[in-house]
C-alpha cells in the first residue's frame, strides 16, 4: 500500500514505523507526513502522543476522531519547509490536505510549527493559511466616464448599457 501522505514510499517503510512508535521521525517534515497518515488511517493515538507534551491536555480527542473518521483523505502536499533538520530544535512545515466531507472538498492549507525536545519531535501548533480575496486589477467605469471602447460616448449609454454586447 503507498503511504497516505504521498511521499511515494510504502506505508511499511514511510509512516508506519513512526505512527507504530518503532522509530522516532528525525524531521519535521517526518512527522508531519505521519500525523496526515494517522489522520487519513484513524490512527487518534498517534496524533495525541505526537502532539508537545503541553498541548495534549488541549487536544480534543473526541472531535479528532470524529474530522479523522468523517473524511475521506485524497493526499497531502508540502509547499515548504523552514528548519525541522537532524540538527534542529525547531520547523515548521507549510502544507496542504486534501480531503472530502460531507460532499465538500476541502484544501486546508496551514503551516505548522514543531519542536524537538530530549532529541523527539513534537507537533506544536498550527495557523491556516486564508486563501487571499480576489483584487480586480482593472479601474472600474463609472457610468458617465468616456466607454473605454473608444467611441465617445459615456459608458452607461455604450458598452455599460443593458443587454449591451462587449
Amino acid at each position: 500500500m503507498n503511504c497516505p501522505c504521498t511521499s511515494g514510499q510504502t506505508y511499511a517503510e514511510c509512516c508506519e514505523p513512526l505512527i507504530k512508535q518503532e522509530q522516532q521521525a528525525t524531521t519535521a517534515e517526518q512527522l508531519m507526513r505521519s500525523r496526515y497518515t494517522a489522520y487519513a488511517l484513524g490512527h487518534i493515538d498517534w496524533i495525541v502522543e505526537s502532539q508537545s507534551p503541553d498541548g495534549r491536555a488541549h487536544v480534543d480527542r473526541k472531535a479528532t476522531e470524529e474530522w479523522s473518521r468523517r473524511a475521506d483523505w485524497h493526499k497531502m502536499e508540502i509547499v515548504a519547509l523552514q528548519d525541522g533538520l537532524e540538527g534542529d530544535t525547531e520547523g515548521f512545515v507549510d502544507f496542504k490536505a486534501y480531503y472530502t466531507i460531507a460532499a465538500e472538498d476541502i484544501e486546508h492549507h496551514e503551516v505548522a510549527s514543531f519542536r524537538k525536545e530530549d532529541g523527539v519531535w513534537y507537533f506544536v501548533d498550527g495557523v491556516e493559511v486564508k486563501p487571499r480575496p480576489f483584487k480586480y486589477l482593472d479601474k472600474k467605469v463609472k457610468p458617465n466616464e468616456k466607454c473605454p471602447c473608444g467611441s465617445d460616448k459615456k459608458y452607461k449609454k455604450c458598452c455599460g448599457k443593458p443587454g449591451a454586447v462587449v
